[in-house]
């Protein structure tokens, strides 16, 4: 029998945030059929959901890391879509060995919201070493320094700036700075209603809200 379609595969920014999402806290299942999204964030499993057109239960899961019951996780069945899933660069065991994705150019900054909700973060604080210095900057992170590299090379094709790649705890970081950062952001958020965690998006323009206050104060 025929496997049956249940996820569509036709790219759109929904699709684009989702695969987002399932590189940074995805899974695909040895078995070739299931997958899985967890998060901490209930409401973040709940986006994932909906982007895939997904109804399954959304239930709990004890953290490696915690050893308590603080995660949250969805999975799904789907042959046709796990196989696209490999086609377009995912895979099992994806964490240190993943390297680039075949996203189209069109989508790539959905795609890069949902790696910024999934493992990416944005802080800000005041440099004591400069008065009045204030200092932000927009992070991704990854196990796959071959992803975090392929990750640098397309944002600087796409806006020509760098960033800066360092080794963090376990982890690769692409970090960018103030005018970078509101690049990015300019390009990730390119309209209202797009599928996104909006505490991260709130902290986000509070931060900008400060840089911009701060801006205009006389020195």
């Amino acid at each position: 029998m025929k496997p049956k379609k249940l996820t569509d595969t036709k790219w759109s920014y929904d699709l684009a945030y989702a695969v987002g999402l399932l590189v940074t806290d995805g899974n695909l299942s040895k078995d070739g059929r299931h997958l899985n999204f967890t998060s901490k964030d209930k409401d973040l499993v709940k986006i994932f959901a909906d982007c895939l057109g997904l109804s399954n239960k959304i239930g709990e899961k004890t953290s490696g890391f915690t050893g308590r019951k603080d995660c949250f996780n969805i999975q799904f069945g789907d042959i046709i879509f796990y196989k696209w899933c490999l086609d377009i660069g995912l895979m099992p065991n994806k964490s240190k060995v993943l390297k680039g994705l075949k996203i189209p150019e069109k989508y790539f900054f959905d795609f890069l919201r949902g790696c910024f909700d999934g493992d990416g973060c944005i802080y800000a604080y005041w440099d004591p070493r400069w008065r009045s210095s204030y200092m932000f900057y927009t992070q991704f992170c990854s196990a796959s320094l071959d992803f975090i590299n392929w990750l640098k090379k397309i944002i600087k094709h796409s806006l020509g700036i760098k960033g800066k790649i360092t080794r963090g705890s376990g982890v690769w970081q692409l970090r960018f700075a103030k005018n970078d950062s509101l690049l990015i952001f300019q390009k990730m958020f390119y309209a209202k209603g797009l599928p996104c965690l909006k505490r991260k998006f709130l902290k986000a323009n509070k931060i900008f809200k400060t840089e911009n206050k701060h801006n205009n104060l006389p020195r």
